[in-house]
């Protein structure tokens, strides 16, 4: 599909500017580069009243006994945070083995290696909680095979941005949707590696409403009916940021067989991100509307393994 001229242009822009960012970042301490990325942060809180006021809403959502002034609070350090992980991502080119020990705190790797041992690849999954792209350069880093299924942008130049970025770690990115993606997450799974995906947001794929802070919300099931067929481990893993540090958790795998229901597996992935989301409210994206309904053409299309999956983005 041609791309309007006008957003072409834009895609470019944006990409040159992320480019000479980056370039600026990596020579600056990560601590320095957070700053900043806190200040941006700070003003987007006051510019951007759109999205302030459908965070606000959610939040609502999620914690009715809330006062405006805790919501109000939190979404501001959503800001912050959301610019810290902004620059982190920007200076992740110079993330190596050695940086990562020093930088980032890791629990539960013994879990991956629980769910490899079935054979049969592993699904790993998390939210948009923390900084998601550090937590893939990490897996990635530790040593294991990772691909991650994402949506494509609206700016391709973006996209670029991020895939490169990935690729320096050896991570795989498939798009969603594409001819060949179902083919090649089976191809991952038969491997033995792992498959990544984030399925905490209201997508335009087949999706089952399951509890979500108290009220159904459309979730991909894709994920799910994705690990029945392959018969493969499922996992779930966060990373949030503490004083400084990246904190990276693997919780024990959840071992799928032919008779596992997809909807059960769904709820209690989402369950778990709500869980996390709780611990850390201001390091998920509430500016997101989870819970807006859909058509059901939208919302519970026939069933396509790369379509019908949460993805990466």
């Amino acid at each position: 599909m041609a791309i309007p001229k006008r957003r072409a242009r834009r895609s470019r822009l944006l990409y040159a500017l992320l480019v000479a960012v980056s370039w600026v970042v990596r020579r600056l301490p990560i601590a320095v580069g957070r700053a900043f990325g806190a200040f941006l942060g700070h003003i987007a809180f006051h510019v951007a009243r759109r999205d302030r006021r459908v965070a606000m809403e959610n939040l609502a959502i999620a914690f009715p006994g809330w006062s405006v002034r805790q919501r109000r609070a939190t979404v501001r350090r959503m800001c912050h945070h959301l610019g810290k992980s902004m620059m982190e991502i920007a200076w992740m080119p110079r993330l190596d083995k050695d940086t990562l020990r020093r930088t980032t705190e890791i629990h539960g790797v013994e879990h991956i290696d629980a769910a490899l041992a079935a054979g049969r690849g592993v699904l790993i999954f998390t939210g948009h909680c923390g900084n998601w792209e550090w937590l893939a350069a990490t897996v990635a880093l530790l040593g294991y095979r990772l691909t991650v299924l994402q949506r494509e942008r609206d700016e391709p130049h973006l996209n670029r941005f991020i895939t490169r970025l990935r690729a320096r770690f050896g991570i795989v990115s498939i798009d969603r949707g594409s001819m060949s993606g179902a083919r090649e997450m089976f191809r991952t799974l038969r491997q033995g590696g792992m498959l990544a995906f984030l399925i905490d947001q209201n997508i335009r794929a087949e999706s089952v409403n399951v509890p979500f802070f108290g009220k159904p919300a459309l979730t991909p099931i894709g994920p799910a009916r994705l690990a029945v067929r392959a018969q493969a481990p499922v996992m779930i893993c966060f990373i949030e940021r503490q004083h400084g540090k990246q904190i990276v958790r693997f919780q024990p795998p959840m071992f799928i067989t032919r008779e596992s229901d997809p909807v059960e597996i769904t709820a209690r992935l989402t369950a778990a991100i709500e869980e996390q989301i709780r611990r850390v409210p201001e390091q998920w994206v509430w500016f997101h509307r989870r819970w807006r309904e859909r058509s059901a053409s939208q919302g519970r299309a026939a069933l396509d393994p790369s379509g019908g999956t949460g993805s990466w983005r």
